[in-house]
């Protein structure tokens, strides 16, 4: 016998030919463990994968793996799929995790999930607090990583057992290939066993998983000759001769699974393996599968018959009492079944927390399902459904029963198919809502019922198809007699997956054909709201100027009594803004939206306008107060499981409003996650284009044009429009890239492109989309005259918003192309404004260029003031570029560069406080310099300190003060 032929796996069996499998084992479980003077320390894990036919002993591998880390005092928690159990959102998931909860009392429980309780719960099989919670995916992956992790550290080392991966369910596969790369920083080692050809295609990102982990997966091969004959002696003794043996791994084809039942036929019929038993042998064999099975099965009586067809209907983890009284059989006729099926190697005892029955090999179990009656399955399946919703148990359970029934007009399946689906939703298996939603429809519903379940099929397809949900809200809203209510939310989420489709124009229509048709006022005025918001959106709008006007005259009549009047405000606010109307236009009607609160989190509402409320205060120089909103709005979304889209526009924004702070770094980090995010999120574009154009200005403030540039091509910005409104606008974002590279002419085509969409729609204000000033920088060389046109076009729309960083920054590149001893005063003009904003960056570059402007014009002394606090702001924005042109400048001006005066520090100072709080309580800027016995100017840099630590101008000073932290005693 060759080495390695046999290796234990315990005392009734041994296992054979698995010398590499079981190498590759020890050697996983011993990265696993260190056993250091008797005590096992974690290490780390990763992913053991072992792929195989049907019958080559994948299970007896894993049974031998929970051996062998038990024995090394591994935690060890497994799961299986189940063949008719895929439609079961989660349940793989379920079996790993719940035999520990199920150990745990409700506060540990809490403890253990902590802030994903409500996210996680329903996908756990727990009861969640919320109930009305619609996590997306995502957030339920990442909620059960969270989980996991969680696990693994606190039972460390952990071996994960998965089993029959073939058959897991979609859910369980997708957070498994998410999730399995971080066992390698875990103590957590995961074994998987599937049969590769039976995957379905669903299970891709799992199949490329255990191909590409690491080592590629150990595929079982059939046992040879030596292995079934040492099988078959095992059982009838060393005299069976050769010929027989041999005879026994042809008709078995070298499977374990069918070696080691003949071997147990044959012992059982006392077989001594000689050549005048071969005939007896294949008869035997024949019965170990397919028709023989069957018919060894039907030989067992027609009570045990039923018992068994009970049993494989109702799949893995079989409840004897169900099962006995789908099969219509007393309670005794089942005992009596079930030592039957022992007996003859059909039934064995569960191995899962709840007990109960199991095949005792999934080749027997499909045998047996498949040999019922067609008619007769139908049947067994209903009473299935019938049975389990009698007991209480899951109406997903009984769902995945009636997914096998006919459709019989019945409205009781219909609720439970219902029921479900919301089930389904609050554990993030769009996908498993759909089934039974489509199911439903086809029972069919009541009349008065069609809409509702279109609505709801539509909402479960939104993040999966929005196409499909435009199909299924049209025949929503084709149903005669809508509730009011329902139809207005049936409309929104029209609107949104049209919006998604990039369908903007359809999105507006149908908002707008709504809102005329709507009798009741409130339901009027959202629709109006939806219009406006998707017309806004629409980068191919025919007429804005025409919507500006109708906004503008329905938001006067407003107070924000109610939410439809608030996110008529907000709207106008966003409006306001762009067109570059007075701030304190903008602010005024942002201010009444969020009176009477926006959230983020309203499924029939969506986030865009509260997102809009908090960037006008970003625009407007109050960037704390959008830090602050957008604070509570990404928390109120992850509370809500939402970690697609929302969450990665909520970072890229945040990314934002710190990039035009100056907080370069942080801009860049959050516009990273941002990205990392959407790009997890199918269909995600929108949100990829916002994060991919804030990262390039930024990693362009920086000074890393390189950078900026491989994202570019990466994602090939710049080579198309999106036919949505994004900011930072990207042919405006890709002019600048072109600038950084050189090529003006490039850029200038591009800007002035730009220049003639925004002015047709009466989009004029820069803080927004600084078109000009980037056009004037591009044409400043070939067409001076030109370019201080356009830069003195745009301090005065800069001056007509009033925004003092807006302002600040235009008269910066109106005197960049001014050139000459004439621009000093715009450069020390653009400075001043830029010391009243919040704006860190855009205020060390001025400083900078007016140091650079002041040295070519022999004043050194101003210069140098001005170089190295240029210097200083930029090295605190991260701007390295800046920062090596403010060292140049000094250097080229005879002047050494100094150590940095101030901190790097958000805390306010006492002067800085003090002098902060005069003036938010209206003392003018020489009284209150006189109060602190400093200068006039003092007093000024004093308070631009403070604009810049706190994040706002002096307008939203006092309202931000109240809540910015007090300095140190």
């Amino acid at each position: 016998m060759a080495d390695g032929l046999r290796q234990s796996i315990g005392k009734h069996r041994t296992l054979l030919e698995r010398d590499r499998e079981l190498r590759a084992l020890d050697s996983a479980l011993s990265d696993l463990c260190d056993p250091v003077d008797g005590v096992v320390r974690a290490r780390r894990g990763g992913l053991l994968a072992l792929a195989g036919s049907a019958g080559l002993g994948k299970t007896t591998l894993m049974v031998e793996a929970r051996a062998r880390a038990k024995a090394l005092g591994c935690t060890v928690l497994s799961g299986k799929g189940g063949e008719k159990e895929q439609e079961l959102a989660f349940r793989v998931v379920r079996q790993l995790v719940q035999p520990t909860l199920a150990t745990m009392g409700e506060t540990e429980r809490r403890d253990l999930l902590g802030s994903w309780y409500d996210v996680v719960a329903t996908a756990l099989g727990l009861e969640a607090e919320d109930t009305g919670r619609m996590p997306d995916p995502i957030g339920v992956r990442d909620g059960l990583d969270w989980v996991m992790t969680r696990l693994a550290v606190a039972e460390a080392p952990v071996v994960l057992l998965l089993d029959d991966m073939h058959w897991a369910d979609v859910e369980s596969l997708s957070w498994l290939a998410s999730f399995a790369p971080r066992a390698e920083d875990l103590p957590l080692l995961i074994v998987v066993a599937y049969r590769p050809d039976e995957l379905p295609p669903e299970a891709a990102a799992f199949h490329t998983l255990a191909e590409r982990h690491g080592t590629r997966p150990y595929n079982l091969a059939p046992l040879t000759a030596a292995g079934v004959t040492r099988i078959v002696r095992d059982e009838l003794g060393e005299g069976a001769e050769d010929q027989f043996c041999d005879e026994c791994w042809t008709v078995t084809g070298g499977s374990p699974f069918e070696a080691v039942e003949l071997a147990a036929r044959l012992g059982e019929r006392h077989v001594r393996g000689e050549k005048d038993d071969l005939p007896v042998m294949r008869d035997l064999a024949s019965a170990v599968k397919g028709a023989g099975l069957i018919e060894r099965l039907h030989r067992l009586g027609p009570a045990t018959v039923r018992f068994a067809w009970a049993a494989a209907v109702l799949g893995t983890s079989i409840s004897p009492e169900l099962a006995a009284t789908i099969a219509v059989i007393g309670t005794e006729e089942a005992a009596e079944a079930i030592e039957r099926l022992r007996a003859a190697r059909f039934l064995a005892d569960g191995s899962g927390p709840q007990g109960g029955l199991q095949f005792v090999h999934p080749l027997i179990a499909t045998a047996v399902y498949r040999s019922i009656p067609s008619s007769l399955r139908v049947g067994m399946h209903n009473a299935a459904a019938e049975a389990i919703r009698a007991t209480g148990l899951q109406p997903t359970i009984a769902a995945r029963h009636l997914l096998e029934v006919p459709c019989e007009n019945n409205h009781e399946a219909v609720e439970c198919l219902r029921q479900a689906a919301r089930e389904y939703l609050r554990a993030g298996a769009p996908e498993a809502a759909r089934r039974v939603l489509t199911r439903a429809l086809q029972e069919p519903p009541l009349p008065q019922e069609r809409a509702a379940l279109f609505y709801e099929l539509g909402c479960s397809t939104f993040l999966i198809e929005p196409a499909a949900t435009v199909n299924h809200l049209r025949s929503a809203l084709a149903e005669p007699g809508v509730d009011a209510d329902l139809r207005a939310s049936i409309v929104y989420r029209l609107t949104q997956a049209l919006a998604h489709t990039d369908r903007m124009a359809e999105a507006s229509s149908v908002a707008a054909n709504e809102a005329q048709q709507a009798t009741n006022p409130r339901i009027r005025l959202r629709m109006q709201a939806d219009q406006f918001v998707w017309s806004a959106c629409r980068a191919d709008e025919p007429d804005s100027p025409a919507r500006s006007r109708t906004l503008a005259r329905l938001a006067e009549r407003l107070t924000g009594r109610g939410l439809e009047e608030r996110y008529i405000l907000g709207l106008r606010a966003w409006d306001a803004m762009v067109r570059g109307e007075s701030k304190r236009t903008a602010l005024g009607c942002a201010e009444q939206a969020l009176r009477g609160g926006l959230s983020w989190s309203d499924e029939n509402r969506g986030f865009e306008v509260p997102v809009s409320v908090a960037m006008v205060f970003m625009y407007c120089d109050q960037p704390r107060l959008a830090e602050e909103l957008f604070t509570r709005g990404v928390a109120e979304c992850e509370q809500r499981g939402w970690r697609g889209s929302h969450l990665a526009l909520g970072h890229t924004l945040f990314g934002y409003i710190r990039y035009r702070r100056g907080c370069l770094a942080e801009a860049e980090e959050l516009a990273q996650e941002g990205l990392r995010i959407a790009d997890k999120v199918e269909g995600a574009v929108p949100a990829q284009w916002f994060a991919i154009g804030i990262l390039i200005q930024t990693l362009l403030a920086r000074g890393r044009t390189d950078d900026a540039r491989r994202l570019a091509d990466i994602y090939h910005y710049g080579e198309t429009v999106p036919n949505a409104v994004i900011y930072p606008d990207p042919r405006t974002v890709y002019a600048e890239l072109l600038l950084s590279e050189g090529r003006r002419s490039e850029a200038a085509s591009l800007l002035s492109g730009v220049g003639d969409w925004l002015d047709s729609r009466a989009w004029r204000n820069p803080a927004w989309c600084p078109w000009q000033l980037n056009l004037a920088s591009a044409v400043a060389l070939t067409e001076p005259e030109r370019a201080v046109s356009l830069a003195q076009d745009a301090v005065k729309r800069a001056r007509d918003f009033g925004a003092a960083s807006a302002i600040g920054q235009a008269l910066h590149t109106q005197a960049e192309v001014t050139g000459g001893p004439e621009a000093l005063d715009l450069h020390a003009e653009a400075v001043g404004y830029l010391e009243c904003s919040p704006a860190s960056y855009e205020l060390a570059r001025a400083l900078v260029s007016h140091g650079a402007a002041l040295c070519r014009n022999g004043q050194l002394q101003e210069a140098a003031d001005q170089l190295y606090r240029g210097l200083e702001g930029a090295v605190h924005c991260g701007a390295e570029a800046l920062a090596n042109r403010a060292r140049e400048e000094l250097t080229a001006a005879g002047l050494r560069p100094l150590p940095l005066r101030d901190a790097q520090t958000d805390t306010l100072t006492a002067h800085e406080r003090k002098a902060a709080e005069m003036v938010s309580q209206g003392h003018p800027i020489a009284v209150a310099a006189k109060e602190l016995s400093i200068t006039e100017q003092a007093m000024k840099r004093l308070l631009s300190s403070a604009y810049r630590k706190i994040g706002t101008d002096a307008t939203g000073l006092a309202r931000a003060l109240k809540t910015f932290p007090r300095p140190l005693p």
